[in-house]
């Protein structure tokens, strides 16, 4: 199963993230917390072009089937602006930050398209109970 936790940089993702990975493995759940930032440290692509987010996305997907393929869940947190990376990502679950409304960064907020499908729509910023929710739903 892959999990997106996606939205605009600063929304709590990946702080969402890491605590559903922890609330999951409490639970007797094996998973793997993929944080976009890290991946893209990891392969020295800092590419923030339309290709290097189709990228990044591709990217993204991959650490996550590899996951998927050894029987964990994969929780990804990338901003995943717009509909057709989502496509490319191609989540099971789809959870949204949605607890701010623009970021510090103008051209990820030009670019960022509120996501028509979504599962799961956060916009407290205290986030953790939801974490328990989705932990125990998955």
């Amino acid at each position: 199963m892959k999990i997106l936790v996606m939205g605009l940089p600063g929304s709590g993702k990946s702080t969402f993230a890491k605590k559903l990975v922890e609330d999951l493995t409490e639970l007797g759940k094996s998973a793997e917390w993929f944080n976009a930032d890290q991946i893209r440290e990891a392969v020295n692509d800092w590419d923030f072009t339309e290709e290097g987010r189709i990228r990044q996305a591709e990217r993204m997907k991959r650490f996550a089937e590899g996951a998927t393929t050894m029987g964990k869940i994969a929780v990804c947190d990338f901003v995943c602006p717009t509909h057709d990376l989502r496509k490319i990502f191609n989540a099971d679950i789809v959870v949204w930050m949605d607890t701010i409304s623009t970021s510090e960064y103008p051209d990820t907020n030009k670019l960022f398209e509120e996501p028509r499908h979504y599962d799961y729509r956060i916009k407290e910023k205290n986030s953790f109970p939801w974490t328990k929710v989705l932990a125990d739903k998955v």
